[in-house]
């Protein structure tokens, strides 16, 4: 096993889920904030990218949406212990996760593959969208054409009754 040596600096990545109420001031001071404990930790923000107000896979305190944002830095190790501590006591902060990268990562490189991906991933569920409204909007064409009435083959409707023959 390697030597962990906590006073290298080390790439990170982080994704972060934020209240769907959260106001862009309260975003932007959880950003500043981050951004000065990793500053503080003798490390720097890569990138930051927000991705918008998204479904949650599953509910979250009863919440089905969040604003979701990712982030590449390089810090110390320490670093993400203390950026996980003050995450835990926002109350704006649903759900957080920190990924250590491989140092032979490049991270624009890294950035640029991701951005490449995720805009695959919004461009197919895009398409499945289109696709759900397609079926609801034939369905709610379906339901507004009425009940039709049924024929009995003979070219005459038929309305269920009996018809009595000579």
């Amino acid at each position: 096993m390697a030597n962990l040596d906590s006073s290298q600096a080390r790439k990170y990545e982080g994704v972060i889920i934020m209240h769907p109420d959260a106001s862009e001031e309260e975003q932007k001071n959880l950003f500043k904030k981050n951004a000065d404990i990793i500053k503080s930790f003798q490390g720097e923000v890569n990138h930051l990218d927000t991705w918008g107000k998204r479904r949650l896979a599953n509910p979250i305190n009863k919440m089905s949406r969040g604003f979701y944002f990712h982030t590449t830095f390089t810090a110390k190790g320490d670093c993400v212990a203390e950026l996980e501590r003050t995450m835990r006591i926002s109350d704006r902060v649903l759900r957080f996760t920190h990924v250590r990268l491989d140092d032979r990562v490049n991270l624009t490189k890294f950035v640029d593959d991701f951005k490449s991906a995720l805009t695959e991933t919004m461009k197919r569920e895009n398409e499945r969208e289109a696709k759900a409204q397609a079926r609801r909007a034939q369905a709610q064409a379906h339901r507004e054409m009425g009940p039709r009435r049924r024929d009995d083959g003979g070219g005459r409707e038929f309305d269920g009754e009996e018809m009595e023959m000579e």
